[in-house]
């Protein structure tokens, strides 16, 4: 009864013929993180526009890698949605690696992989096929002239450091004509990525290569240079997490393209939730700025529980430089770990027990299970698990050294993750069917919201049914849910009414869905890589680099120097450079701000000269360019 496929016709979703299809529509992307495939394929349900994932090897989180066979499965099945797959390859490469590395690339290729991140320019030397490259935020993108130049080398898409302001993202924009890619939410560096030395200059861990030993989560003493303690055991390079929900639109009118939710080392619950919320958040705009903006990918996702980014790990919140330097704390000195927003505050103490007073904008009541935490007198963290809860009196598991008036912070939502342990989305693309009278049978059309769509024709009799029988035709070709279908729009087209048993609808619903499915791999387009503008890139390159561009084998010396540079420092990973103030840090978070001793604000409450001291006596000196509004921890002076 099955017949080969006749000449397409194709339908078009009510919504798709009223499209605008201007030239000036933006593709606005939701980039999720991944450690592994089966998070990514969470992601993609949850609404993730692409996903960015690690591969077997050189990926910037070492600990987060993953086969070419498990993200060729996160491929098919982010590509029958439209979504993309990123891989990241963002570490420097030895030079013993490069073979193994170009090797890696063929093979993600082969896998269906749509880019790779990197910072290595290695790979511009190499034998390549045809893959798209993107430049990580290691490579230190925050000025107009570094975009320039690698748009020139070939790079389709840019990441921002997470220190870019808007107007700084809008003067890129400007300047270039690849897409731009932010982060939204997640943890932050306290250096510029890329720029960070101390974890191997302190541990021999190289952040570089996928191994930071989290350096800036430590507690220090801060002293002056008569070794005065100024402040004493505190994490004063912690930050805050990012979190930019409010500042969507205005990063996308600045122009932003990708919006990028960091934490690749996260657990599956944690993508769930913060992709779903930012799905919410940006479809909200799109759907307001339709004129403007559009979605990179197709589907609908269908979730079981009602996202919020506050009830995921979180140290609390900032949106960082975004609006340049403001007042607003960015850091998070008590604790390098989760606190969770506030959520209520202790009442009457009584042995065993408290009385719990419920903060105003409390998203879910306290329950048994939940973990939470406070600030002590003396500026630490203190932590508890809610053992039982009758009315508004708490249980702890053990009581902690609770006052009156406490302010206490959920770090662990035990209702949250329960909820989110379970199947918690499905991610579906709306179709049209169309059942035909064809000469000597059947042909039945189906076309989803991509665009794609197929013809099968079937041979079967004409026979006159006795009774109406549309009705049940289209409840038959609706029942779509075990494919990642839904009906939107079914159409019977016969000469009078004709009776098709229903087990042959079945047969034929499911021949022209697998049909449909296989169409989507075959017809996918990936991005394809740059031509290099080698003569734009000989002019825009300087003819000197720092320690801080991180080259580290022969070919990435060979691409700067065929383009003119010819004076290159070894990455410190290879050798430590000379000079009496190496920096391991570069940040534009600064302490003396944070403390209140801004010098331009008001005179210096302490010496010009401070330092970072750990525990075990090491000192790492900090020097203060208040002209650009950025400090810097230097290698300790022997």
């Amino acid at each position: 009864m099955l017949a080969l496929s006749t000449e397409v016709q194709p339908i078009l979703l009510k919504e798709q013929q009223t499209m605008p299809t201007h030239n000036r529509l933006h593709k606005i992307e939701l980039l999720a993180p991944a450690r592994d495939a089966d998070t990514g394929i969470e992601a993609i349900k949850h609404g993730a526009d692409a996903v960015y994932i690690g591969g077997p090897n050189f990926g910037a989180r070492s600990a987060a890698g993953n086969s070419v066979d498990d993200i060729a499965r996160l491929c098919n099945f982010a590509h029958l949605y439209g979504a993309r797959i990123y891989v990241t390859l963002n570490t420097i490469l030895w030079d013993s690696e490069l073979k193994a590395a170009e090797e890696l690339v063929w093979q993600l290729y082969h896998a269906g992989v749509d880019a790779l991140i990197v910072q290595d320019t290695a790979l511009l030397q190499m034998k390549l096929p045809p893959i798209a490259l993107h430049a990580s935020t290691q490579m230190d993108n925050c000025t107009p002239e570094k975009a320039q130049w690698l748009e020139a080398a070939g790079y389709k898409q840019i990441v921002l450091a997470r220190e870019t302001s808007l107007e700084q993202t809008r003067h890129i924009a400007q300047a270039v004509r690849v897409p731009l890619e932010a982060f939204v939410h997640g943890a932050l560096c306290v250096s510029y990525s890329g720029r960070c030395y101390a974890s191997q200059y302190c541990f021999e861990r190289s952040a570089n290569r996928g191994c930071c030993a989290q350096f800036c989560r430590l507690a220090f003493d801060l002293v002056d240079d008569r070794g005065n303690v100024l402040v004493h055991d505190k994490h004063l390079l912690s930050l805050k997490d990012m979190n930019r929900t409010a500042d969507l639109e205005a990063m996308m009118d600045a122009g932003v393209r990708s919006f990028k939710i960091e934490g690749r080392l996260k657990d599956s619950n944690y993508v769930k939730n913060v992709t779903a919320w930012y799905r919410q958040q940006i479809d909200k705009i799109l759907a307001q700025r339709a004129d403007t903006y559009v979605r990179a990918s197709y589907g609908t996702s269908h979730l079981t529980f009602e996202p919020d980014a506050k009830r995921s790990f979180n140290r609390g919140f900032t949106n960082y430089f975004l609006y340049g330097r403001t007042d607003a704390p960015i850091h998070s000195f008590a604790t390098p770990k989760a606190i969770g927003p506030v959520v209520g505050k202790v009442g009457r103490i009584e042995r065993r027990s408290f009385v719990f007073e419920p903060d105003a904008n409390l998203a879910s009541p306290l329950t048994a299970g939940d973990g939470l935490c406070f600030v002590d007198a003396d500026g630490k963290l203190q932590g508890f698990r809610v053992n039982k809860v009758e009315g508004n009196m708490a249980f702890p598991a053990t009581m902690p050294p609770l006052k009156r008036g406490t302010r206490l912070h959920r770090n662990l939502d035990f209702a949250m993750d329960k909820a989110l342990s379970k199947e918690t989305a499905k991610r579906t693309l709306a179709a049209d069917i169309s059942l035909r009278e064809v000469e000597g049978g059947y042909a039945i059309d189906m076309a989803d919201e991509s665009g794609c769509h197929v013809t099968l024709r079937f041979d079967y009799p004409h026979d006159e049914a006795r009774s109406p029988q549309h009705g049940a035709m289209v409840r038959q070709l609706s029942k779509l849910g075990d494919t990642p279908f839904t009906a939107h729009h079914i159409s019977i087209q016969t000469n009078g009414e004709r009776f098709i048993p229903a087990s042959v609808l079945t047969e034929w619903r499911r021949a022209v869905c697998s049909k449909l499915l296989a169409d989507h791999q075959t017809s996918y387009e990936r991005d394809r890589a740059a031509r290099p503008d080698e003569a734009r890139l000989k002019q825009m390159l300087p003819h000197e680099l720092p320690f801080t561009a991180n080259v580290s084998n022969h070919l990435a010396e060979a691409f700067y120097k065929r383009h003119g540079v010819s004076n290159i420092e070894p990455a410190f990973e290879l050798e430590q450079p000379t000079g009496t103030e190496v920096p391991l840090m570069t940040c534009r978070h600064c302490i003396r701000h944070a403390l209140g001793w801004c010098v331009k604000k008001k005179p210096a409450h302490a010496a010009d000269k401070l330092a970072l001291r750990l525990p075990d006596g090491r000192t790492f000196p900090l020097k203060f360019d208040c002209k650009h509004c950025e400090m810097q921890v230097l290698r300790p002076r022997k």
